[in-house]
């Protein structure tokens, strides 16, 4: 059996590689992580190895481990059956406890597609042309301004397909509601004490992902100083690039841009960081502006950044208490987000500018049926929920 292992090597960041059933290194694994890991997030080198480890052990049980090389169509197709079949060569008549998702299913194969694709350009393994067909003839249909769009040249898709839900072709949303009670669920002010009664760093954080729509790993990334109140003028979040982040976060493809938030968000978070310098200055830990915004303060190490790990687990833990609908991940209030300000009016390009897409069109294929669905329209008064908002075109 392979695993993911996460390792620090001496006098640099954390990251992650994989080892055999032998506990040796997967060499061709780990030059293919190594070429990329200054080009990747260490979040994205650890999903990459957790799946190549997964393949490595599906070839290990079939005794197959040193045919990596020669591999085609019919063992990629039988990795997915294993990966549904709870990880076993045996096929069973029940279906496993816990399947894994058609997004958790396309993510390994998008990562075994790309390992292959590599050693066939480096090394000249020729797996990748056996997964693959060639450029189509004909060009697909282009969308509504898809000459904005720098990625419309045809390339090659892979032989193997993951059949997802119809149910999903629409990203899933949390109605105002639903994102109120999640918000309850962390924290709740009692106006008699005068305070906040929960965990107040989580409820700013999942108010933070509803405002502005960030990811979470632009989101982990903050420090103190990129939340800039607004003294008199719209408070704003900086997302900044950085590479040194201690939990690994990373703005994806590295692009900065602000977001403007309101005042009850800017109130929140004055809260927040009352209570931070008060959990610091208990522990002893002097904080600066540059010290990570979200962080430890109940457990060690304390003061410490948070993790994406954690965020998940926060969000089981709502989950499980009847809280949001079932399965609402971190990322749906990115969703709900675009959703908002599409129904309250907003401009597709002021939407894609403020969710960081690198292109207009990628907000479009996302989100162009939001104006057109009246029953979600009916379904929350979304324009009175983004009315708080400050958004700006940032020109």
């Amino acid at each position: 059996m392979a695993y993911s292992l996460a390792v620090s090597p001496a006098g640099g960041a954390r990251t992650w590689t994989v080892v055999d059933g032998g506990y040796r290194t997967v060499l061709p694994v780990e030059d293919w992580l190594e070429a990329h890991r200054h080009l990747w997030s260490p979040n994205t080198v650890r999903g990459y190895a957790t799946a190549l480890a997964q393949w490595w052990t599906f070839l290990e049980q079939r005794g197959e481990a040193d045919q990596w090389r020669d591999v085609g169509v019919p063992a990629v197709t039988g990795f997915l059956s294993w990966l549904r079949n709870g990880r076993t060569v045996e096929h069973s008549i029940a279906p496993a406890d816990d399947v894994p998702s058609a997004q958790t299913l396309e993510a390994r194969l998008a990562a075994l597609i790309s390992f292959y694709r590599w050693q066939e350009a480096v090394c000249d393994v020729p797996v990748a042309r056996r997964l693959l067909r060639g450029v189509p003839r004909r060009r697909p249909a282009r969308g509504l301004l898809a000459h904005l769009d720098a990625r419309t040249s045809p390339a090659p898709s892979s032989l193997v397909r993951v059949r997802r839900q119809r149910s999903r072709d629409r990203p899933p949303v949390l109605l105002p509601g639903e994102i109120q009670a999640v918000l309850d669920g962390c924290a709740v002010y009692d106006a008699t004490a005068g305070r906040w009664v929960g965990n107040l760093r989580d409820r700013l954080l999942f108010a933070v992902l509803a405002e502005t729509g960030m990811r979470l790993g632009e989101l982990l990334g903050m420090r103190i100083c990129d939340f800039v109140m607004g003294r008199g003028g719209t408070p704003f979040v900086e997302v900044v690039p950085r590479e040194d982040n201690p939990n690994g976060a990373r703005v994806k493809m590295m692009r900065p841009r602000r977001v403007y938030v309101g005042v009850d968000l800017e109130q929140l978070f004055g809260d927040y960081l009352t209570h931070l310098a008060c959990r610091a200055a208990e522990a002893g830990v002097a904080v600066t502006a540059e010290h990570p915004l979200w962080v430890n303060l109940d457990r060690p190490p304390l003061l410490a950044a948070l993790r994406e790990g954690t965020v998940r687990d926060k969000t089981e833990a709502l989950r499980r208490k009847g809280i949001g609908p079932p399965g609402w991940t971190p990322h749906w209030f990115r969703h709900s987000h675009a959703t908002a300000l599409l129904l309250a009016g907003t401009a597709e390009w002021v939407v894609a500018r403020r969710l960081g897409h690198a292109h207009v069109q990628t907000t479009l294929d996302l989100y162009g049926w939001v104006r057109e669905d009246e029953a979600l329209r009916a379904a929350a008064n979304w324009t009175s929920y983004a009315n708080s908002w400050q958004v700006s075109d940032e020109r």
